[in-house]
């Protein structure tokens, strides 16, 4: 069978963001053929006029739809494209110039079903932005937990850079309606089928992160609220590392209280650890105010994931509680169920 690929981008109220990411389409350093299939759901704020400008340069599909939230937006995405192997990205996604050129090299000279790619940080980006996707990135942060190149049969992609074949789509019905959380429940269906989820280091996004630090805060917190629902659902799935930012937040809080009583060694644990991870983001990024920036970041990342995943694990997992009923929030209307 002949490759045809689409991708597939929900929209919530970003016209800005797609007239972005589809001017890097536009320049994508290829021959190949591909649909691009855009998915509004529910906009307050309408891309449509965005698109309309692109619709000569490039071949696009737009849809609309009541707003069920990006993973049922995905799912109705791929059951109205055209292609036989899906590409989903993220609205606030800017494509490298050779993106698609790897991502077709990898579908053709591999059997792959399913892949995902890194996020990188834009030179253009904001110092922000830097320190976030540094801090969610980084293997001295939390960055590893998902997997990596060489952990490819638990690599676990994520819908801002994912790929699966309409094989996968219909074998598993496309994303469950919760929120966040359904890119990790739907890799671990896919590894559940018998399918390999690959990671493709060459095919990396800027991931832009429209976010502020109370945005950030409310993320990571829910990040954490999602992964004992995930575990709940997917026992195999239980890893140690998924506790180690509830352990450090609880080991800073005792920390701080310790040094109430003139007994410092915990606390200046905590302090060298922000300092190499400040140390090594400065290494990399070059920057005093990113550094400084990071250690706000991973004290945010810890400490809202950290306390979200102890709330949601008491609920969950020592009291039983029903997921949907205690976290409603986390859940959209949508043809999947969770």
């Amino acid at each position: 069978m002949d490759l045809s690929v689409s991708f597939i981008i929900p929209v919530f109220n970003r016209p800005d963001e797609i007239k972005e990411l589809l001017d890097s389409f536009y320049k994508q350093q290829t021959q190949h053929l591909f649909e691009i299939v855009i998915i509004e759901d529910g906009s307050r704020i309408s891309c449509f006029s965005v698109v309309e400008e692109f619709i000569p340069k490039l071949n696009i599909k737009y849809l609309k739809k009541a707003n069920t939230g990006p993973g049922d937006s995905r799912n109705y995405g791929m059951q109205h494209a055209s292609g036989n192997f899906f590409v989903i990205l993220d609205s606030d996604i800017i494509l490298p110039k050779n993106y698609i050129n790897q991502v077709l090299l990898f579908i053709c000279t591999n059997n792959v079903h399913c892949f995902g790619g890194p996020d990188l940080a834009h030179d253009g980006f904001t110092n922000l932005q830097k320190a976030i996707d540094f801090t969610m990135t980084s293997f001295i942060t939390t960055g590893g937990i998902r997997g990596g190149k060489k952990q490819i049969q638990t690599y676990e992609p994520r819908s801002f850079n994912m790929g699966i074949s309409k094989e996968v789509f219909l074998k598993t019905a496309g994303f469950a309606n919760i929120h966040p959380g359904e890119d990790p429940d739907l890799s671990i269906r896919i590894q559940k089928l018998g399918y390999k989820t690959f990671y493709l280091a060459e095919a990396g996004v800027f991931h832009k992160r429209r976010i502020s630090w109370k945005k950030f805060i409310n993320q990571v917190y829910k990040f954490g609220l999602v992964r004992p629902i995930l575990m709940k659902k997917h026992p195999e799935t239980k890893k140690v590392s998924f506790f180690f930012p509830s352990i450090f937040s609880l080991f800073l809080v005792l920390a701080v209280l310790f040094s109430l009583f003139d007994f410092y060694y915990p606390l200046v644990l905590c302090l060298v650890y922000l300092f190499v991870v400040s140390l090594v983001s400065f290494i990399k990024l070059k920057s005093i105010t990113i550094s400084f920036y990071v250690i706000i970041s991973t004290l945010i990342q810890f400490s809202g994931y950290g306390f979200g995943f102890i709330n949601s694990f008491f609920f969950i997992h020592l009291l039983n509680k029903n997921p949907r009923s205690k976290f409603p929030f986390l859940f959209f209307k949508g043809e999947k169920q969770f």
